[in-house]
């Protein structure tokens, strides 16, 4: 399974005539926020995949107008053909100038809620945010810290892929693209990144696997 992640920066590659023979194969897209709505919208014109998205702190208009033709998933845990995405969106809150802003305990309360969906689902592949976690490649200034919060649920859900933005790659020179976090795959998706996941097990037998591991701690 093909996915292009994408973030932050329209890729004049894919915002051009050449559009369709560049999304060619792919089966999947994930959007970590601010990027503009046309923009989305003109990538659903050349391909079939479907185009899930999270907001960015600077997607102010998306509250006005969602991206036609795109799937939400802030605050969610989508299933895509058994791949289970949870969706957290937004920055750490540093103004009052955006609706996509929070602070630490508002993102936990944000989590905390969607623990039952995660259950349901058995557990999560991938986590698409825009911000970064803590410490994981974030940035010193406040308006592009990561989320601490962030680090505790990689500890817990241990998904495949943490897929975020807002960390734009010329920030630093020596921020990597994609680096490793115990069991977990972090990619930095500014602009666009494409990379390749096997094709997800049956949801059931996982969702068998999740509560057996559950009870089992439970029981230590």
């Amino acid at each position: 399974m093909k996915i292009l992640a994408i973030s932050d920066v329209a890729s004049k590659a894919l915002w051009s005539s050449q559009c369709r023979e560049r999304l060619d194969g792919v089966d999947l897209i994930l959007s970590c926020g601010d990027l503009p709505r046309a923009y989305l919208e003109y990538l659903t014109n050349f391909t079939a995949a479907p185009i899930l998205y999270v907001h960015g702190n600077h997607d102010n208009d998306y509250a006005q107008h969602e991206p036609g033709g795109c799937i939400c998933v802030d605050d969610g845990v989508y299933n895509w053909k058994g791949l289970r995405v949870m969706g957290l969106g937004g920055s750490i809150r540093y103004n009052r100038e955006s609706p996509y802003q929070y602070t630490e305990r508002a993102m936990r309360r944000r989590i905390a809620r969607l623990r039952p969906k995660v259950r349901r689902m058995g557990g999560i592949d991938v986590l698409l945010t825009h911000a970064p976690a803590r410490g994981l490649n974030d940035g010193d200034d406040l308006p592009h810290q990561g989320f601490a919060c962030f680090n505790n649920l990689l500890d817990e859900l241990k998904p495949r892929w943490f897929v975020h933005g807002h960390i734009h790659l010329y920030y630093n020179y020596k921020l990597p693209r994609v680096c490793q976090r115990g069991e977990t795959t972090v990619i930095n998706a500014t602009e666009r990144y494409l990379f390749e996941v096997p094709d997800p097990e049956p949801l059931d037998t996982r969702k068998v696997f999740f509560f057996r591991s559950v009870i089992a701690s439970i029981s230590k």
